[in-house]
Formats: C-alpha cells, sequence, structure tokens
C-alpha cells in the first residue's frame, strides 16, 4: 500500500487553511490530517493523534504565540516532523533563521498553486526515496541538500526554458527516468509517478523531444486509440 503522507494545517484564517487544503488533497498521496487555529490547539493535537504528523504546514502569525515562538517549540519537541513555513512573512532574518533550522520550503502568501504543488511533489518524491535507503551516496546527498541546482543540472537556471516549463520540476522528472532506469513511459505512466496531471506530465515529455533529450512512437493497446510512448535517448 502506497504511504499516505499526514499533514497538519496551523493556520488562523479559514479560508486560507481551506484553500491549502484544497492542494494537499488535489495531490496523489497526501491527507489533511488536522486543520488547528493557535498553538494551543497544534500541541493538543500532537499530544493526542494515533498517529503524528509526517509535515505542518505553518503559519508565521498566529494568534496565542508571538514571532517564532511556535516555530521554535515544535523543532524543540518535535524535531522529527518536516515543517513547510506558509505565511506572509518576508523578513530576511526571518526567512534566513528558519532555513537554517530545518524546514523543507518556504512559501510566501498568497501561495502560488504551481509553486504549492512542486514543493509537495518533491516532498514525496524525497520521502519515498528515502524509504527505500539505509545509506546515501554522495550524489545522492547532493540532491537532498540543493547542489544539484546549480552543479549537477544544466537547467535549474537556465532563462532561456520555455513558458510552462520549471526547471526545479524539470530536474525531478529527469532524476526519476536515472534512479528508476526508465528508458521508455507514456504521459500518463509519468504522471503517476511525479504526481502531476497527465496534461502537465504530457507537456514536459515534448519538451524534452524538442530538445531531443528522448523521441517518440506510437504504442497500439488491446482497445481504444493509440497512445505515444516516450523513449529516453542515450
Amino acid at each position: 500500500m502506497t504511504e499516505l503522507y499526514r499533514v497538519l494545517i496551523v493556520e488562523d484564517d479559514f479560508r486560507i487553511a481551506k484553500i491549502h487544503q484544497q492542494y494537499i488533497e488535489n495531490r496523489a498521496g497526501f491527507v489533511v490530517q488536522e486543520k488547528v487555529k493557535t498553538a494551543k490547539e497544534t500541541f493538543i493535537h500532537l499530544d493526542q493523534c494515533d498517529e503524528q504528523p509526517h509535515l505542518i504546514l505553518l503559519d508565521l502569525y498566529i494568534p496565542d504565540v508571538e514571532g517564532l515562538d511556535l516555530f521554535w517549540k515544535l523543532r524543540i519537541h518535535y524535531p522529527w516532523i518536516d515543517i513547510i513555513i506558509v505565511t506572509a512573512e518576508k523578513d530576511v532574518k526571518t526567512i534566513t533563521t528558519t532555513i537554517r533550522a530545518g524546514v523543507f520550503d518556504y512559501l510566501v502568501k498568497p501561495a502560488d498553486a504551481t509553486r504549492f504543488e512542486q514543493t509537495l511533489i518533491r516532498y514525496k518524491q524525497q520521502q519515498d526515496f528515502l524509504a527505500t535507503k539505509q545509506m546515501l551516496e554522495q550524489e545522492e546527498i547532493d540532491r537532498m541538500i540543493g547542489l544539484h541546482a546549480c552543479s549537477l543540472s544544466t537547467t535549474s537556471f537556465n532563462s532561456d526554458l520555455p513558458k510552462g516549463i520549471d526547471s526545479i520540476t524539470l530536474d525531478e522528472m529527469k532524476h526519476v527516468f536515472k534512479t528508476e532506469k526508465i528508458t521508455a513511459i507514456t504521459a500518463v505512466e509519468l504522471s503517476e509517478k511525479i504526481g502531476t496531471s497527465r496534461s502537465t506530465a504530457r507537456r514536459y515529455l515534448e519538451y524534452l523531444v524538442s530538445t531531443e533529450q528522448v523521441e517518440t512512437k506510437l504504442i497500439y493497446g488491446t482497445v481504444g486509440r493509440p497512445e505515444r510512448q516516450y523513449r529516453v535517448l542515450d
């Protein structure tokens, strides 16, 4: 059975919390465990829940605490739970402090749906990958801490990428190809592996066709129309 990653949403604005819940539940592999509005409710839930969340979606502006107090308490008492900050706070000191303290990501409100989706995809891929490992090689460590973004990938900071093609998603897709030794795949199969819609997967595959990194051929099933299969070029 595929792991469902449990998410706790800490957000005092019920409308924003509902939007974030929709973002999460539209992404395969995730479930919202609970939505809470205060620090008190947060710790009541964490102390009493049968299974603790894998991930906390945390707003920094919570009515019964100041500044980063709730963040630090979570880091001290529940260091094994990953945190994604979703806040209107853009202060450099706050951002760098939370990054140094090990947040998985930092999203500025109003969080863009595509950006939100990307961080969930990245989180799931990382956790699924780590679940299969007991030790990591240097290249795998580099990817986890983000070094591939500047040194191991030729596309991450490529300003020439066409509209609709994001370097993060493109790198993650290539990583799936490499780690799973994929030589041929359909858009439907890719969408299931990286957690995107079929149209999004197809768009990225067609981009790789245009850059001559993959080629296509038609495959015929037992019923229905032929389907395009994408074959990775050496």
